[in-house]
């Protein structure tokens, strides 16, 4: 991995833990909870995203390659992969709810 790639990886992972971490460190310090839930829980929601856009990356080129190599078989090829991509998301939307879950309580 060369240089721009890996600055590139690091600032999106910066930002994406930053952003969730100011985001949900407010509510955690009014209501006197635990100062690392804030933390925990940005880290939650980073790695899932980050694990998600992987896997939905990597679902959406493998099945547009098949298709570009076998055109005919699209129509078999396109719904498993939109189920694919809802089944990944869903797993992403389970780690947001549970990273709040977690700073609620």
């Amino acid at each position: 991995m060369n240089f721009r790639k890996t600055l590139l990886l690091i600032g999106t992972l910066a930002m994406t833990l930053g952003a969730s971490w100011v985001m949900a460190d407010d509510a955690t310090h009014s209501a006197g909870g635990d100062p690392y839930a804030s933390m925990s829980a940005a880290l939650a929601i980073g790695i899932a995203v980050l694990g998600g856009a992987l896997g939905q990356a990597k679902t959406a080129a493998s099945a547009l390659e098949a298709i570009g190599r076998n055109p005919s078989a699209q129509g078999k090829i396109f719904v498993p992969m939109i189920i694919g991509l809802a089944l990944i998301e869903s797993l992403v939307l389970y780690a947001f709810v549970i990273a709040f879950i977690k700073i609620k309580t």
